[in-house]
């Protein structure tokens, strides 16, 4: 009997040192913790296996200085449809359709909506001052002075 007496308090002192040991580590995973012990255990990602980041292409920079007007003042329904996630407009955003000519509001090319990428949805390459811009499932080619829209490929988003 005193050696059973014995075992449990053995028990007994090790699961309480053992819940005060993990009661003193940060709870990570469920949020707890102060951020600057979750900050120094924080390991490098090594990346995406089998993926390769696709190049830009020659000359995706090189946007023109002078632009001829004509050659860009079109209204076209995309060869090609993507589908890279939802659009999620700005506040009071409701469908329109854009054509070349129009007057986009600003809200419509802030940072967030700019296709930095242009060249991956067969876009061509925006003179100085303008850029492409998601707008629904339209790629939008807009003066980022005056909001003066250049060009419209409709449906290239799905």
């Amino acid at each position: 009997m005193a050696h059973g007496l014995t075992v449990g308090l053995s028990l007994a002192v090790a699961l309480v040192l053992g819940v005060g040991a993990a009661a003193a580590e940060p709870e990570h995973e469920h949020g707890g913790g102060s951020p600057q012990a979750a900050v120094r255990r924080i390991e490098p990602n090594p990346g995406p296996h089998g993926y390769e980041r696709v190049t830009e292409p020659q000359g995706w920079n090189a946007r023109p200085r002078t632009i001829e007007r004509t050659t860009y003042q079109h209204n076209f329904q995309a060869a090609r449809t993507y589908r890279i996630g939802p659009y999620h407009g700005p506040a009071g955003w409701t469908p329109h359709r854009w054509a070349y000519g129009q007057i986009l509001p600003p809200i419509y090319w802030a940072p967030q909506y700019i296709l930095s990428d242009y060249w991956l949805f067969g876009l061509e390459v925006p003179p100085a001052e303008y850029e492409w811009v998601r707008v629904g499932a339209d790629a939008i080619l807009v003066n980022t002075v005056t909001g003066e829209i250049l060009q419209v490929d409709y449906g290239v988003f799905a």
